[in-house]
């Protein structure tokens, strides 16, 4: 029977936890790169990018293998959610080829972000949730540390990480 999530209790971070701030983080790099221009802009793109890479690879070496197998219906949600994130990565790379001057960078830029927000939602709703479900806390605690690992050694940018 899988624990209940401890407030502030003795624990660490679990990786759904760690996850959600990823995505928190994410949005708001996401607005300040379409709100900057120039050199601002290229350091929060840059920035942008990396989280983006190690966040999308841990999730894939790390989390979607064991949700897949810990939640109902798991080999479809997590099919969806891998779609998704090979679309977020085309239109990452899209972007960097494109450059931060481009004119219509902003408003792509834009619009990627909102399909990263959608993919983030239906991962939170439909993965993370069903995680929480699932698992012990002890198990998503593991997971955070395995993610993190993971991150720390992921490439710098998805576009120069492997072919989509």
């Amino acid at each position: 029977m899988p624990m209940p999530k401890a407030p502030g209790g003795g624990g660490g971070q679990d990786v759904v936890e760690l996850l959600e701030e990823q995505h928190a983080r994410l949005r708001r790099l996401f607005d300040e790169v379409v709100r900057r221009e120039g050199a601002a802009r290229e350091e929060r793109f840059g920035e942008l990018a990396g989280l983006l890479a190690a966040h999308e690879a841990a999730e894939e070496e790390m989390l979607h293998p064991f949700a897949r197998d810990r939640i109902e219906d798991g080999e479809r949600i997590i099919g969806e959610r891998l779609e998704e994130e090979k679309r977020v990565r085309a239109g990452l790379h899209a972007l960097e080829e494109l450059g931060v001057e481009a004119p219509e960078f902003a408003e792509r830029c834009a619009a990627l972000r909102d399909d990263l927000l959608a993919h983030a939602q239906a991962e939170e709703r439909e993965e993370f949730a069903r995680l929480r479900e699932t698992s012990e806390r002890d198990q998503l605690e593991n997971l955070a540390k395995a993610v993190k690992a993971a991150q720390a050694v992921a490439p710098a940018r998805p576009g120069r990480r492997a072919p989509l």
